[in-house]
């Protein structure tokens, strides 16, 4: 029974601390996000998958052969095998009807080959009806390109053995999706509605015209204006035969989908825009008046850009959207970025002794500063050149935001009513000289790639980052081996000592001998308190936090429970810092001193 009571604690522990920067108790439902693994994209990407065709030397080769994550790679080989067996003329049906979609697109990647198809998986019914869309008269053409598609799809639905799979198949698809995706969108969300300040709108309403015939007459008709409540949701679709490094995004009325590999980090990925729209979207429909005061400026920019790029859209709204998303993007990148360099340094200095060296680092820090505002003003350059106009004026505005503290959903009106254009014309020339400086950055990079602000890149964090790998794949041993290597170049590092402490109690739980398990315990807690004895006025706050808990649960174990409650009021004396124990030593404080 303790053996199990031991399993329990580090389980939830060693789920605990996996994201350790979002607050505790965030729930992506809360904030209108979903991941989600889709049936009928799931049997569409299957169906491409099986097209083939022969080579010079008569032998059969795959037509669809998009580079894959490494989740995608073996369920690609899975799939292959199942269908092995696969009815010889189905098989030549879909071949040939892909052979004539590429032979229409010549210079389209696999990647680009298989996107309409993603959209058109989603026009078709659930699975297993994947009927036909009722109306296609609005669908976009590269749609309506492959809509004759869908008759196949259902044919080897029926036909093939993935109606017999697909609920296996959407096991692993969460699976691997909960060991990478579910953090990184947690941590994303969080970060980005900490910037700011705000929640998603997860409800639409319209208000709606409606005509009925006035009971008991013929011709009498009424007029009323129904009002009707739409729900919003953001849709992560975990998928394995999605190409690596693509990333498909269709907005379906109000459901927003990106389709991603399962193992996808969403750290600084096109996967935030997408999420951004999601928030802004509404914010910018609810001041649909007050855009008008940017219509004079925005519309002949957008104008004489179209001329190089069709692509680019006149849609006033949409230009509005798109600045205020690219801005947010870039800036909040910026932001965080800046902030993590602060702390470094902050911390280091404490550590320096000369005012030279001191000078030193506060110059470095400048410079860094000076180069990241120098980066983000090419960004949003370049957004600007694709039609987002505004991408300039929202960033300047957002400073207000960052510095208030003031919900971007309340600031929105002002920013558009502050909007001069006299003072914008001027913008492009102004910042030329930044983004030189910023071009000539990127050129450095590419010749010295390794070359890194010292403020900017943390070693040590990245060798964490790399030793939590090894954790997720349950490589105690090695990422123990690995731990103690950097420990010894890094002896005063508290999260290095922590992970140690980590990584034995997640060893301990697999040992039966009681001895041994005691030993490794030992181990944890002489890690843990390390922790402690090299914790600093800089320390994360919410590594102390899970180390008094952590602590407290070996104790606990042990039967001290004197002695854990101790360590639990420590933690609860730290407060509900952003990714602490404060809740889990709350609920084990009650547990123990309960009669």
């Amino acid at each position: 029974m303790r053996r199990i009571f031991l399993f329990l604690l580090f389980l939830v522990f060693a789920l605990s601390v996996s994201g350790q920067t979002v607050p505790s108790g965030f729930d992506l439902l809360n904030y209108g996000v979903r991941i989600e693994p889709d049936k009928r994209l799931i049997v569409v990407l299957a169906a491409l998958e099986v097209a083939t065709q022969k080579n010079a030397a008569g032998v059969d080769e795959k037509m669809i052969n998009t580079p894959l994550s490494e989740a995608g790679v073996p369920f690609r080989e899975q799939l292959l095998k199942d269908n092995a067996a696969l009815d010889p003329e189905l098989r030549r049906k879909i071949s040939t009807f892909i052979a004539q979609y590429k032979r229409s697109h010549p210079k389209a990647t696999d990647a680009d080959v298989i996107a309409p198809f993603v959209s058109m998986a989603y026009t078709l019914t659930p699975v297993p009806e994947l009927g036909d869309p009722v109306i296609t008269n609005d669908l976009p053409g590269p749609l309506l390109d492959v809509l004759d598609f869908a008759p196949l799809v259902r044919e080897f639905y029926r036909r093939s053995v993935i109606s017999s799979k697909l609920d296996d198949y959407i096991k692993e698809y969460k699976t691997d999706s909960d060991a990478v995706l579910r953090r990184s969108a947690r941590e994303m969300v969080s970060e980005l509605l900490d910037y700011l300040h705000t929640r998603p709108k997860l409800t639409f309403t319209e208000k709606v015209l409606t005509t009925t015939t006035k009971k008991g007459t013929k011709n009498t008709t009424l007029q009323q204006v129904e009002t009707r409540e739409h729900e919003r949701r953001f849709f992560l679709v975990p998928e394995k035969l999605a190409a690596k490094g693509t990333i498909n995004f269709l907005n379906i009325r109000d459901d927003y989908y990106v389709i991603v590999p399962p193992d996808t980090d969403l750290s600084f990925s096109e996967v935030r825009r997408a999420f951004l729209q999601f928030v802004i979207d509404p914010l910018v429909l609810n001041n649909a008046k007050e855009i008008a005061v940017v219509r004079g400026f925005v519309k002949p920019l957008l104008d004489e850009k179209r001329k190089n790029n069709p692509s680019i859209t006149p849609d006033l709204f949409l230009a509005v959207t798109r600045s205020l998303v690219a801005a947010v993007d870039v800036k909040q990148a910026e932001f965080a970025r800046l902030k993590i360099a602060t702390e470094q340094s902050r911390a280091k200095i404490l550590t320096l002794k000369s005012d030279d060296e001191k000078k030193r680092l506060t110059d470095e820090l400048k410079a860094y500063e000076q180069s990241l505002a120098d980066e983000s003003l090419q960004h949003l350059y370049e957004d600007y050149e694709k039609g987002a106009v505004l991408s300039f004026y929202f960033a300047d505005q957002l400073k207000g935001i960052e510095d208030s503290g003031f919900d971007i959903g309340a600031s929105l009106k002002e920013m558009l009513l502050a909007f001069d254009a006299s003072k914008e014309g001027d913008r492009v020339a102004s910042t030329a000289e930044a983004r030189k400086r910023a071009l000539a950055t990127r050129e450095e990079r590419k010749i010295k790639p390794d070359t890194r602000m010292i403020v900017a890149e943390n070693p040590v964090t990245t060798r964490l980052l790399e030793i939590q790998k090894l954790i997720n794949a349950k490589d105690y041993a090695k990422a123990d081996s690995d731990l103690k290597l950097l420990l010894t170049k890094n002896p005063t590092e508290p999260r290095i000592h922590f992970n140690i402490g980590r990584v034995a109690g997640l060893q301990a739980v697999a040992i039966e001998d009681p001895e041994a398990q005691a030993l490794k315990l030992l181990e944890a807690k002489r890690a843990y308190t390390e922790v402690l004895k090299n914790a600093t006025q800089t320390t994360d706050a919410a590594l102390l936090s899970l180390t008094f808990v952590a602590l407290g649960r070996i104790y606990e174990y042990n039967n001290d429970k004197a002695y854990a409650i101790k360590l639990y009021d420590e933690a609860i004396k730290l407060d509900d810092v952003r990714g602490g124990g404060y809740k889990e030593a709350l609920d084990a404080k009650a547990r123990l001193i309960k009669p």
